[in-house]
């Protein structure tokens, strides 16, 4: 029978909490100190609990622990690493840190007493989650616009005939270049919607996690396959951006990738001329600043209009009529949910009204949230996939035209 050595792991666990915390406060301040010692706190009690139950494993688990405050003593000083450091600290460390999560109520439980059922579900999730995390199928999906009034925002996905020459869009929203999203995966993710052909490629934020802040070379380098559909590719901004916007502006100027932030530009498309409307990501005063920027651009007889919107949860805001169609990103889908179970639910739709995934409406209003193509805060996807999307617009024109 294997005994894990539980005091040892304790008190190691323990010290390296104390010097990540203290390097934390020295280097980078309180605030960030504070936000270390509360999640590697609540990580080191509920991986306590866990093992002394790990048995022969003792030594992985020892591993991966090492793994998460090695991982989080080198976020104190962010920066890109290579592959070989992602593969054996930044994956294992995020995969292991989200499954201790997971296990808290299994470690509670524990600790009073108990001896529940299942403990081995929250590691068996997280491996799911890992494979969420680091792969995506491409597909094609179709909205198709229609005239119905919705008296309050809800799920809207309508069905009806293809136009002979719908908007082909490719959306790349939160890449988060990081852990997760190297620079050559998100340059691959680019190439890839460029041989797709599209109308429109459009960038609705989140380009950057802290890891991938300091230098506009690894942003221009990841988007540069979008230099070959330059005309075809704008973008808005996300709330990360803001913590980079010098190092967001430099990477899409360098591939000729139209920032518009809080602006309106006419593109012309395969199918025909299209107005493109860019909200900036707006902390404070959203609606004001919103109704502000939709009267600062009215609409133009006949024409279309796209909005891109990081934030979906200032669609509500928007007012009517503001474009035939808003796409939005930053839920990353709801992150944790049960779409892989073929249900809609999510954290994001269980605690708040935000639209998390899908098509929306309110009024004659409609929305689309893309899932996202990478993720950033909680470690995982679980449950809810990435999309890497060709999104086919049926009944745009016709929308225009009585717009």
């Amino acid at each position: 029978m294997h005994t894990p050595p539980t005091m040892f792991f304790a008190l190691g666990s323990a010290a390296a909490w104390l010097a990540v915390v203290a390097l934390a406060r020295a280097l980078r301040g309180g605030p960030y100190a504070m936000f270390l010692s509360v999640l590697l706190g609540i990580h080191a009690l509920s991986s306590l609990g866990v093992f002394p139950h790990t048995g022969a494993a003792w030594p992985l688990f020892v591993y991966l622990q090492a793994a998460v405050f090695v991982h989080f003593a080198l976020l104190i000083r962010p920066s890109l690493r290579g592959w070989l450091y992602r593969a054996a600290v930044s994956v294992p460390g995020s995969w292991f840190i989200a499954a201790v999560f997971l296990s808290v109520p299994w470690s509670i439980a524990r600790a009073l007493g108990f001896h529940p059922w299942g403990a081995w579900l929250p590691f068996v999730l997280a491996g799911a989650g890992l494979v969420d995390s680091l792969w995506a199928a491409e597909d094609e999906r179709h909205v198709w616009l229609d005239d119905t009034v919705v008296p309050s925002l809800r799920r809207h996905e309508t069905s009806g005939a293809n136009d002979a020459r719908p908007l082909r869009i490719v959306q790349i929203t939160d890449p988060h270049i990081g852990a997760f999203m190297s620079v050559a995966s998100l340059q691959a993710i680019c190439a890839r919607a460029v041989a797709r052909d599209p109308d429109l490629v459009l960038l609705t934020g989140d380009l950057l996690t802290m890891e991938s802040q300091r230098d506009p070379a690894w942003l221009a380098a990841a988007l540069a396959p979008l230099k070959a559909v330059e005309g075809r590719c704008y973008a808005c901004l996300g709330n990360h951006d803001h913590e980079a916007l010098e190092t967001v502006k430099t990477a899409l100027a360098l591939n000729g990738i139209a920032l518009l932030v809080d602006e309106m530009t006419v593109a012309e498309t395969a199918a025909g001329p299209v107005e493109i409307i860019g909200y900036d990501f707006h902390f404070r005063d959203r609606a004001e600043t919103l109704r502000r920027v939709t009267a600062r651009f009215p609409r133009a007889g006949g024409m279309p209009r796209i909005a891109m919107l990081h934030d979906p949860g200032a669609f509500h805001h928007l007012p009517p009529g503001s474009a035939d169609l808003v796409l939005s990103g930053h839920t990353h889908g709801g992150q944790l949910g049960l779409l892989r179970l073929g249900l809609r639910g999510t954290v994001v739709s269980a605690l708040s009204q935000v639209p998390d995934h899908g098509q929306w409406a309110l009024g004659t209003s409609r929305l689309y949230v893309h899932r996202g193509t990478g993720h950033y805060g909680f470690p995982l996807r679980i449950g809810v996939p990435a999309e890497r999307s060709l999104l086919n617009v049926h009944g745009l024109w016709r929308g225009a035209a009585t717009a």
